[in-house]
């Protein structure tokens, strides 16, 4: 895609200065600007890369003015980092405008689909599946039977959908993930062995969710799994049956909520979060990464460590770790000392 200089003035209502007639075709930092490429200027320190940068476009605050020769077209705005990231958001919408269904796409012959979706090669879709308009399945994906996917949802490379599962509107997908697979379910038995338990609920994910790369998300044993409206989750995430996570609750990499157990809205997760199963955490709950989480947690709470105590105790606890070897060799003493005079 490219875009000319009156193009990007227009859309971000700034003033040019230089040659009007340049074309961009990518973004870049100011540092790596290359020819054809466009950036922007914001902070201060990155001030003398403007004077080097090979980029044929760079976006400046309105104050702006040079010291000396500068090769670049400029965009003058009144703030140049919110006009970037608008700039950002319109690149990524036009990148998303595709549509048309690849021809190593496989579905059943009578299934029938907005103009506006878009279906990658080698994607496979099972029967009595529904697609909302603008729905966007990346190459290789696998959407099993009875999928619904809401309007403007965007299903990644790579991702497997079982059966059953509902995902809302406005969601994103990213690759490799794994939505409504079977819940780690066993009984153990008379022998010592473990006997399968049956997963046969589905997974409910609300509108305008995000879900990172290679998170796996169970369905449920019974009933739903349920990710409410406006969750992010990271990368590497593991949401177990019968979990349910409220309204615009965030969760970084690499944590992991055991089944059954109940998020709270507006909560805050860290890294490498541990959950252990049925519990039930309130809202606007803050934990903090590696945290070990093993009793419920009321509203507003902040949470830190292993198991996961009220945060300020953890800091006045830690002081005391920390000093610990230094307790013991006075004690030792204390007590040596006490031996000597009482022997």
């Amino acid at each position: 895609m490219k875009f000319s200089a009156p193009q990007i003035a227009q859309l971000l209502e700034g003033t040019i200065e230089g040659d009007s007639s340049v074309e961009v075709n990518r973004l870049s930092k100011i540092e790596e600007g290359t020819l054809g490429s466009l950036t922007f200027l914001a902070n201060p320190k990155y001030t003398p890369y403007i004077y080097t940068t090979k980029a044929s476009i760079v976006i400046v605050n309105n104050d702006f003015e040079p010291n000396n020769e500068v090769s670049a077209t400029l965009i003058k705005v009144p703030d140049a980092y919110q006009a970037f990231t608008k700039l950002l958001t319109f690149y990524n919408q036009q990148k998303g405008k595709i549509s048309g269904i690849s021809k190593t796409a496989i579905y059943p012959e009578n299934q029938e689909f907005d103009a506006t979706v878009f279906l990658g090669e080698y994607t496979i879709i099972g029967n009595n599946v529904t697609l909302g308009k603008n729905v966007k399945i990346h190459h290789h994906v696998v959407i099993e039977d009875n999928v619904t996917i809401g309007e403007g949802s965007v299903i990644q490379s790579n991702c497997v959908i079982h059966a059953d599962t509902k995902i809302g509107a406005s969601c994103y997908i990213d690759s490799g993930c794994v939505l409504g697979s079977e819940g780690f379910g066993f009984a153990p038995n008379k022998s010592g062995s473990y006997d399968k338990i049956p997963q046969t609920g589905n997974l409910v994910i609300e509108d305008a969710v995000d879900i990172g790369a290679n998170s796996t998300l169970d369905r449920a044993t019974l009933g739903s799994t349920i990710i409410r409206k406006g969750v992010k989750l990271d990368n590497h995430i593991q949401i177990a049956h019968n979990v349910e996570v409220g309204e615009n609750t965030v969760i970084a990499a690499q944590s992991g909520i055991a089944g059954s157990s109940k998020i709270g809205k507006n909560c805050i997760i860290g890294g490498q979060v541990g959950i252990i199963g049925h519990l039930k955490i309130g809202d606007n709950v803050s934990v903090q990464g590696q945290s070990g989480i093993t009793s419920n947690i009321d509203s507003g709470a902040t949470i830190y460590g292993t198991p996961g105590i009220d945060y300020k105790n953890y800091l006045k606890s830690f002081i005391y770790f920390k000093r610990f070897p230094a307790l013991v060799k006075r004690i030792e003493a204390i007590e040596k000392e006490f031996n000597n005079v009482h022997s």
